[in-house]
């Protein structure tokens, strides 16, 4: 059953133009989602300045107190969507509840840059921090954190980087370009499965990149190789069941992996805490996530 709070954000949602229809502005909607963002009051945070990392733009959040490492943030936006500044607040929200410094990616977004323009990128602020890390007072453990596409970048930085990330937190991540679960028939509140579909035709340059484990990690055979990972997924979202089938075969993979499913929520709540009571909880349970593992 939809949460009430759920069930306002899909009636509201539900007269919006779709990514799929015909004359669908793609600027227009990043410059929107933009100007919604920098309404908002910002969480404080004590350092808060933007960093080339070896030629990838990102944005450096860092606490009082900061314990040593970082998490690299990965925002959502189906890989088309969003940016450093849409999710400057979850940035900093983040990094104020784990009590660490949080590096957020401007990696590049298709349709003008397709696969494997983003992951690319975050390979390389990932070697830039390898080599970094000390002068940008960044020396530590190193998390992974992602929401929606995000979290599909996240995993296969992880999958494409073995024993560079010591944590790996995982919001309803955007896994399976077939759309050959359930869910996306039982549990597509607010989010068309056509739309999901439409994401994946950007992010690929090719048909053959829809099969690639670079893209569609769920093929992966290096599963077991990932860090102590939290999988998090929605009660009325299409992508919840292929999260949950990531969480399965971690475990059988012999990784350390927490999932859970918040009941009620659609896709997308996470970053919404003036609209979902769930999302500061869910924060909550992964910034602790990421601050018990990084030690």
């Amino acid at each position: 059953m939809l949460h009430p709070q759920a069930r306002r954000a899909v009636d509201a949602a539900a007269g919006e133009q779709k990514v799929f229809d015909e004359g669908f502005d793609i600027e227009a909607s990043r410059l929107a989602a933009r100007a919604e963002a920098a309404a908002q009051p910002r969480v404080p945070v004590a350092e808060v300045r933007d960093v080339d990392a070896g030629g990838v733009p990102c944005r450096l959040y860092r606490p009082d107190g900061a314990a040593p490492g970082v998490v690299v943030h990965l925002h959502g936006g189906g890989f088309v969507f969003h940016d450093v500044d849409v999710h400057d607040n979850l940035a900093r929200s983040l990094a104020v509840r784990s009590g660490r410094a949080v590096l957020s990616v401007d990696y590049r977004r298709p349709p003008e840059h397709r696969f494997p323009a983003a992951p690319d990128d975050v390979d390389t602020v990932l070697a830039w921090l390898a080599d970094q890390a000390e002068h940008e007072g960044l020396a530590g453990p190193v998390g992974l954190h992602g929401d929606s596409a995000g979290g599909n970048l996240a995993l296969v930085a992880a999958l494409r980087n073995p024993g560079r990330v010591q944590a790996l937190a995982l919001v309803y991540p955007f896994l399976d370009p077939t759309a050959g679960f359930d869910s996306y028939r039982t549990a597509a509140d607010g989010f068309d499965p056509r739309e999901a579909a439409w994401y994946w035709q950007q992010y690929a340059a090719s048909p053959d990149d829809l099969r690639h484990p670079d893209l569609a990690p769920l093929l992966s055979e290096r599963l077991h190789t990932l860090p102590p990972t939290l999988v998090t997924t929605a009660e009325h979202d299409p992508l919840r069941d292929e999260g949950e089938l990531l969480a399965v075969r971690l475990a059988e993979a012999g990784v350390t992996v927490t999932a859970t499913r918040y009941l009620g929520q659609v896709h997308g709540f996470y970053r919404h805490p003036d609209q979902f009571d769930a999302a500061t909880p869910m924060l909550t349970a992964v910034a602790g996530f990421l601050a018990d593992h990084l030690g």
